[in-house]
């Protein structure tokens, strides 16, 4: 499918006429990622995108950085009037580092202070507010219009890209997920209980799934693939292999 398609175009001067001309624009082949919290989305992410020389989308990170201004203004994440009221304050600017994405909230690169449980939960809470989905809409959609791209979320196969090229639903038990981020915390010395790990990541299941705009689920024609007992390589290896037998 492509982006933009023209058929006889003249264009006049004043001593000639050019044209007609056709011009065909082509579209990206877009792949949309989905799946739970911690499923690895945006890992795996990152690597397929480096892997097929696309340009990586973390929509999570969006929603984080909408989650983290409120926090940082005092405001309730579940409060969807208070949290509308600071949409016309916010600035979000995107980077394309080396093929990652850094996020900008007014002018501030806020790609580390976004990766918090407590910014995760209030990204979670603003992903549940139809004004804040409104307002990142069109940025995501614009953002796959004339690129090849790889976006993760957890409505891009049902809401945001319904016609993406590749749609994979990515899933995993809430303790193989849990066990996941529990690891990651580690390694970065933060010192969390497991059994608080696991029971935000249910929580936060339970928010996705039952949210009124935009809940999580897997789109008909999304391929599901649990990685709940595969690691990290089995699962790139498993995405290449459905990403290359679509888009062959």
């Amino acid at each position: 499918m492509n982006a933009l398609e023209l058929r006889g175009l003249t264009k006049h001067y004043k001593d000639f006429t050019l044209g007609p001309l056709d011009l065909t624009l082509p579209g990206g082949t877009i792949c949309g990622l989905i799946g739970e919290n911690g499923a690895g989305k945006s890992t795996l992410a990152r690597r397929l995108a480096a892997d097929f020389g696309y340009i990586y989308v973390d929509t999570g990170a969006m929603f984080r950085t909408i989650g983290l201004y409120a926090l940082r203004a005092g405001k309730e994440p579940k409060d969807n009037e208070a949290v509308d009221a600071l949409l016309p304050n916010i600035t979000l600017e995107f980077a394309f580092i080396e093929g990652e994405q850094h996020i900008y909230l007014n002018g501030e690169d806020v790609s580390t202070a976004i990766r918090t449980e407590e910014v995760g939960m209030a990204a979670s809470a603003v992903g549940a507010n139809p004004a804040v989905r409104a307002f990142l809409l069109e940025m995501q959609r614009d953002m796959a219009k004339t690129q090849n791209i790889l976006m993760d979320g957890r409505d891009i196969g049902t809401v945001v890209l319904p016609n993406a090229t590749v749609k994979i639903f990515l899933t995993a038990s809430p303790e193989a997920r849990a066990t996941r981020r529990w690891k990651e915390y580690q390694q970065k010395g933060i010192d969390t209980p497991y059994e608080d790990v696991l029971a935000d990541v249910k929580q936060r299941d339970y928010q996705d799934t039952h949210r009124a705009a935009a809940p999580l689920k897997q789109a008909d024609d999304a391929v599901l693939l649990d990685t709940s007992e595969l690691n990290f390589e089995q699962s790139f290896e498993a995405m290449k292999k459905i990403i290359t037998e679509k888009v062959r």
